[in-house]
């Protein structure tokens, strides 16, 4: 059975984007088979019964701190949002609904817009110019992200996140062993690698 590592995550956390550009980063190198799944964050704490740190003023005050340290240790394109905490549905949907040729370009994308651009990507001008970026129909995009067939996946997926145990983003998960947060991506490549 080849190995590979479940990378869940979603497009509002700034752990998930250090963790995507570590990995991505390592991947270059190593070939590691990394298997994206996207969830909705709000959905999976809302299941859990988690306050976010973005409704927490001390833990906010904390992360924004830590995650810029984490991006100047491991060089790291990083600016904080000035709009988070976004809404990410109707992105996180487009994920589901893209060929896999594409999902690459769109992750990248999505992720160096919130994350490294400022940009708000809830807004529907911006995930026109992201769709335009990707060279992605925009007109099959915004039909697709509103079929019920897509909305219901993206809901199973997180709750079968949750059911899984798994409670934020990143989250990797490798040998049906679960590795939670950005700075525990070390672990979970040893666990791959064993």
């Amino acid at each position: 059975m080849t190995k590979s590592i479940d990378f869940y995550f979603d497009f509002i956390s700034p752990y998930s984007y250090l963790a995507y550009k570590k990995i991505k980063s390592l991947n270059d190198l190593n070939g590691y088979k990394i298997i994206y799944k996207p969830i909705l964050l709000g959905g999976l704490h809302n299941l859990g019964g988690i306050t976010a740190p973005a409704f927490n003023v001390r833990k906010m005050k904390n992360m924004k701190n830590d995650c810029e340290l984490i991006a100047k240790k491991n060089k790291i394109i990083f600016k904080w949002n000035d709009k988070f905490p976004i809404n990410s549905l109707y992105l996180m949907r487009g994920y589901l609904v893209l060929s896999e040729k594409l999902k690459e370009k769109y992750f990248e994308v999505c992720f160096d817009n919130y994350w490294k651009e400022n940009t708000d990507i809830s807004s529907e001008e911006n995930i026109h110019k992201i769709l335009d970026l990707c060279s992605i129909n925009k007109t099959d995009f915004f039909k697709n992200i509103n079929d019920k067939k897509i909305k219901d996946q993206l809901k199973e997926l997180t709750n079968l996140a949750f059911q899984k145990d798994i409670f934020g983003a990143p989250t990797f998960v490798v040998n049906n062993k679960i590795f939670w947060g950005q700075d525990r991506l070390e672990y979970a490549l040893d666990e791959y690698n064993s």
